[in-house]
């Protein structure tokens, strides 16, 4: 199999759940096919092409095979190979101790409270 249709490869490589929700991205304009949109679900791909899909993360895909049936999650990677590129490091996270949040705890109260009665 040369080619096939973009909705129903998605589904296949199992980078999407059902061809309905694949349907609905390629409608909407999620996807890219080697860098331009592409809203009908019948488009072909074949192998080589690029595929660029936004399913709440970028996923940039190269297709490797065209196949007829949906296959396992195992083999479905190897469909496709991954170009996607790495997310940006998050900024370190210090370390958050019980109770020296933005909000005093309730010891923390009492003892502000006693240090305030104290002043009296």
């Amino acid at each position: 199999m040369e080619s096939q249709r973009l909705d129903r490869w998605l589904w296949c490589a199992r980078l999407v759940k059902t061809r309905t929700l694949s349907a609905k991205l390629i409608e909407g304009g999620k996807i890219r096919v080697n860098g331009e949109r592409v809203r009908k679900t019948a488009h072909h791909v074949g192998k080589g092409d690029i595929i660029t899909a936004s399913l709440g993360r970028v996923v940039v895909v190269r297709v490797l095979v065209s196949v007829e049936r949906r296959v396992s999650a195992s083999l479905a990677r190897s469909l496709f190979e991954d170009l996607t590129p790495p997310s940006p490091p998050s900024p370190p996270q210090g370390e958050k101790s019980v109770g020296r949040g933005p909000r005093p705890t309730k010891r923390d109260r009492r003892r502000l409270d006693a240090f305030i009665s104290q002043g009296d």
